[in-house]
């Protein structure tokens, strides 16, 4: 699956006004209700419950908070940049900027775990993520992201 079948430039947040993990999870919640068509407490609510699990915030200022959804007909991908970094409780507690929200159907099984490991090579990559953090409007964000999605050559 390439990142450009679940992740279109509309869903993606160049500047996101957050201060705060929980106020990240409500801004992208209130975004994914609008492209979902679920309710915005219902996402939020089982972002909150996977964050009770384990951070979702993997190290290096990027966090892919995720979670399965009854309702959903196929996965879903968001992307913000947030400019001044928030305490995301991350595993090397360093503060997020780069936050990569995955949804899925409930039974999606197989390719929610193909999205998840895809998404995370992709945020590991620390030249990419440079590039992330220096570009500023949706088209370039997605450019950058869907790119990073085409096999390279060994």
């Amino acid at each position: 699956m390439e990142l450009s079948e679940l992740l279109v430039p509309g869903n993606i947040f160049p500047a996101l006004d957050a201060t705060s993990k929980k106020q990240v999870l409500q801004e992208l919640a209130r975004h994914a209700a609008g492209a979902t068509g679920l309710d915005e407490r219902k996402i939020f609510d089982v972002l909150l419950e996977r964050e009770r699990l384990g951070t979702t915030g993997v190290g290096s200022g990027t966090a892919i908070p995720h979670g399965r959804l009854d309702g959903l007909t196929q996965l879903y991908g968001f992307f913000a940049r947030i400019d001044v970094p928030v305490d995301f409780d991350a595993v090397d507690s360093a503060p997020v900027d780069l936050v990569f929200l995955l949804l899925a159907p409930a039974g999606a099984g197989a390719d929610h775990l193909k999205a998840l490991a895809q998404i995370s090579r992709l945020l590991r990559d620390r030249v990419m993520c440079d590039k992330l953090r220096g570009s500023h409007t949706a088209d370039a964000l997605y450019a950058l992201l869907t790119e990073s999605a085409t096999p390279r050559a060994a």
